[in-house]
């Protein structure tokens, strides 16, 4: 699907359709192909492992034996017993289900927590956690792993997944205490106060889904919903010029990866135009991110404050949120911004209502990330075959 969303941008370019001097960057939420009732804490999911290897096993009736079936029985009701019970139960079912990796050790997470470059002013220990977090499905979304098939796979692969998602906050923890301690501010003083002692959970919190592992739950002005937040960059011919997605709902942190996307297809195609304005809404609002587009040679409109937000956020005044403001308020700055709903919202419009694409047909990232390339390249083919009845018509 890469190698077929550059052919077509090819033919795009070779149109004239495929110019970049502005580009717009957005997201929407599209359903995944799950439910977010197969979303389980992770006490469900090792209870199902547990349930499973005893029934593999032909357990359950000495496990569970005159029972109703729902105590627990006596080596369960300890935490130590329950976890030495758990990798008994993973090293079955991976003997079984003849699965490579059979280590019951905590996952091992690598992250590199650079305090510059973490958004942390505003939201302190949060944006420590955060990062590690966006960490975390970088590099899941590098690893690339199809979703397993087996029920008995998925299980496994779930657990692990959230025992590796609590030891990056455990991680992002420490480094962010660690900061707290030893860090000085731009003037060389100290921090200040500690901050509030925290202890992460034992257990990992959250849910994750048993049917597509990395889908998210996507808030919507509906409610929730079990999906992706699909990306896409745009220009003013509405082509899409790059095509990625998140399990993430917000847009926060977004906006460079998608530049980079953006960049990488016009080099494979064979584009040598260099986009020089990147317009987004409010919620791509990123300091550290804006400020590298800007050193890469392009200029960012964003707007600090949501459409619907009366006054400034509190703590975002002054400097580049003023600057910003008095730019987009001038005739030329609020101008090139309005052109960004023209750009990029009737695509994703033509793409949900009027093709009817609102729900994803594969699973696990890198098939959904297929699938969403391969949507976004037929409009571009939609729009260079209107294109071309244009042209001959005239």
């Amino acid at each position: 699907m890469a190698g077929l969303f550059v052919e077509v941008l090819r033919l795009c370019a070779q149109a004239g359709l495929a110019k970049v001097g502005v580009i717009a960057v957005d997201g929407s939420k599209l359903s995944a192909n799950a439910s977010q009732e197969a979303s389980y804490e992770y006490e469900r999911v090792a209870r199902e492992i547990l349930a499973e290897a005893a029934r593999v096993d032909q357990e359950e009736d000495e496990l569970y034996g005159e029972a109703r079936g729902d105590e627990l029985p006596e080596h369960l009701r300890t935490a130590e017993g329950r976890r030495a019970a758990l990798r008994e139960a993973k090293r079955k079912l991976r003997e079984r289900a003849a699965m490579a990796e059979e280590s019951d050790d905590d996952p091992v997470v690598e992250l590199s927590l650079d305090p510059a470059a973490i958004v942390a002013g505003q939201s302190g220990r949060e944006g420590w956690l955060r990062e590690g977090r966006h960490q975390l499905e970088r590099q899941r979304e590098q690893a690339g792993k199809p979703a397993p098939h087996s029920r008995v796979a998925r299980l496994l692969e779930a657990e692990r997944r959230m025992q590796e998602k609590l030891t990056a906050a455990r991680l992002a923890n420490e480094r962010y205490e660690e900061f707290r301690a030893t860090g000085r501010m731009k003037n060389g003083r100290r921090l200040g106060a500690p901050p509030k002692p925290y202890v992460p959970p034992e257990v990992p919190p959250g849910k994750i889904n048993l049917t597509d592992l990395d889908s998210g739950s996507m808030k919507t002005l509906r409610g929730h919903m079990q999906g992706y937040n699909a990306q896409m960059v745009t220009n003013e011919n509405q082509i899409v010029i790059a095509a990625e997605l998140t399990n993430i709902a917000p847009d926060f942190g977004t906006l460079e990866p998608m530049v980079s996307a953006a960049l990488r297809e016009l080099q494979a195609a064979g584009i040598e135009d260099r986009p020089e304005l990147v317009l987004a809404d409010a919620g791509y609002w990123h300091q550290r991110q804006m400020e590298r587009v800007i050193n890469q040679g392009m200029q960012v409109l964003i707007p600090p404050d949501a459409a619907n937000r009366k006054g400034a956020r509190p703590g975002w005044e002054g400097g580049y949120y003023a600057h910003m403001r008095r730019v987009l308020a001038t005739d030329y700055g609020g101008g090139l911004y309005k052109r960004r709903q023209s750009m990029i919202e009737p695509v994703f419009a033509h793409t949900k209502f009027n093709r009817g694409i609102l729900r994803f047909m594969r699973r696990g990232r890198p098939a959904v990330r297929s699938e969403w390339r391969l949507i976004t390249a037929t409009n571009n083919l939609l729009k260079l075959h209107k294109h071309q009845i244009a042209a001959t018509a005239a």
